[in-house]
C-alpha cells in the first residue's frame, strides 16, 4: 500500500534547504574544489576522510528520522567492507559490481535484523543493535578463512571505473565526494516524497501515524535497510581507499562516532551529517597530541549540543533568525 503523505504538527521539515541550506551550500561548495588544488596529501586525506563520514551519516539520519538510534551501524560498514572485498578479490569482480554486492549484503542483513527487532523501542532497540554489532565482529574474527581474522585483508586494490583507476588522493577525493553529495541529494529527495513524511510522523508520534493509516513497522524496517544499505556502500569505499580491512576497523567506536556527528550536526535536517562530519572527522588530528582529552573534548561538545542546541548545529541559522527578528 503506498504511503499516505503524513506529516505531524510542528515536526521539523527537514527536506526543506531553509537557512541552514542557504548557508551551506555556497560555502560547502568553495570548499569542495579546494582540494583538488592543495598539494599536501595530508589535508586531502583528511577531505577524503570527511566525504566518506557523510555517506554512512546520511544512512544513519534515515533511521533517526524514524525514532530509532542505533549502536550497530559500524557493523553494517564492516558488513559492505568485506562483501565488497570478497567479492573483488576472491570472485574476482570489477569495483562497481564488488560494491553493489556489499551494498546488497548490508541491506538483507538489515531487513531480517529490523524485521525481527524494530517493534521494540528505547532503550531495548539500542542493546540490540550494540549486540548484533559486536556478534559482527566476532564473526569476523573467527571466520579466517574468508574475512582473514586478526589480520584482516591486505592488498585490496584502488576502485576502478570504466578502466579509470582512483588510485591516487586527488582522484580519490573525486570519487568520495561525488558520493557524499549522492547520499545528501537522495536523502533530500526522499524528505520531500511521501515515504519521507511518513519517517518524519513516525518519528513524531508513532501511535498518531499508526492511527492514521500507516504501517509504522514497515516504514521503520524500510528507513533501516536504505540506512544500513548506504551505510555497506561507505564500507565498500572505505576499504578500497585504505587498502585494508580488519575486524577492529568496525568496532563500537565507529558507530558512536556516527552517532555523535549525527547529533552535533543536527539529527533532524539533511544537513545535519554533512556539518557533523565537516566539524569532527578534523578534530581528532587537532587533538592527536591531547589523546587523553580529546574524548572529554567530545563529551563536553555533546552535552553543550543537546543543552543549547537539541536540533544540532544545523538550527542555528534559523536561531538566529529568530532572535534578531525579536529584537
Amino acid at each position: 500500500m503506498p504511503t499516505p503523505s503524513v506529516t505531524a504538527p510542528g515536526l521539523p521539515t527537514a527536506g526543506r534547504p531553509g537557512a541552514a541550506g542557504k548557508v551551506l551550500l555556497p560555502l560547502v561548495g568553495i570548499a569542495a574544489i579546494g582540494p583538488f588544488f592543495l598539494s599536501n596529501p595530508f589535508y586531502i586525506h583528511l577531505a577524503i576522510l570527511t566525504c566518506l563520514n557523510v555517506v554512512p551519516v546520511t544512512g544513519l539520519s534515515l533511521i533517526a528520522r524514524t525514532g530509532q538510534l542505533s549502536f550497530g551501524h559500524g557493523a553494517f560498514v564492516g558488513l559492505g567492507a568485506y562483501g565488497a572485498v570478497v567479492a573483488g578479490i576472491k570472485l574476482g569482480w570489477p569495483f562497481w559490481l564488488a560494491a553493489i554486492t556489499g551494498t546488497v549484503i548490508a541491506c538483507l542483513c538489515a531487513l531480517a535484523l529490523g524485521w525481527v527487532i524494530l517493534r521494540l523501542r528505547g532503550v531495548y532497540f539500542v542493546l540490540v543493535t550494540f549486540a548484533f554489532a559486536e556478534l559482527v565482529r566476532l564473526v569476523m574474527l573467527d571466520w579466517p578463512s574468508l574475512t582473514g581474522g586478526a589480520n584482516g585483508i591486505t592488498g585490496i586494490p584502488a576502485a576502478e571505473l570504466f578502466g579509470f583507476a582512483f588510485d591516487t588522493r586527488h582522484r580519490f577525493y573525486g570519487l568520495a565526494l561525488a558520493c557524499a553529495v549522492a547520499a545528501l541529494a537522495f536523502a533530500l529527495r526522499l524528505s520531500r516524497t511521501p515515504t519521507g513524511h511518513g519517517f518524519d510522523a513516525v518519528e513524531q508520534n508513532a501511535a498518531l501515524a499508526e492511527a492514521s493509516g500507516l504501517n509504522v513497522h514497515r516504514i521503520q524496517v524500510r528507513a533501516f535497510v536504505l540506512g544500513c544499505g548506504i551505510a555497506g556502500f561507505a564500507g565498500a569505499l572505505l576499504a578500497h581507499y585504505v587498502g585494508f580491512v580488519s575486524p577492529e576497523s568496525f568496532n563500537l567506536s565507529l558507530s558512536i562516532s556516527a552517532i555523535v556527528m549525527l547529533v552535533i550536526g543536527g539529527r533532524h535536517s539533511v544537513w545535519g551529517p554533512l556539518i557533523g562530519a565537516l566539524i569532527l572527522t578534523p578534530l581528532p588530528e587537532l587533538f592527536r597530541a591531547a589523546v587523553n582529552t580529546q574524548h572529554i573534548f567530545y563529551g563536553a561538545a555533546l552535552i553543550l549540543i543537546l543543552r543549547f542546541l537539541p536540533d544540532g548545529l544545523a538550527s542555528l541559522p534559523a536561531r538566529l533568525r529568530r532572535a534578531a527578528g525579536r529584537n
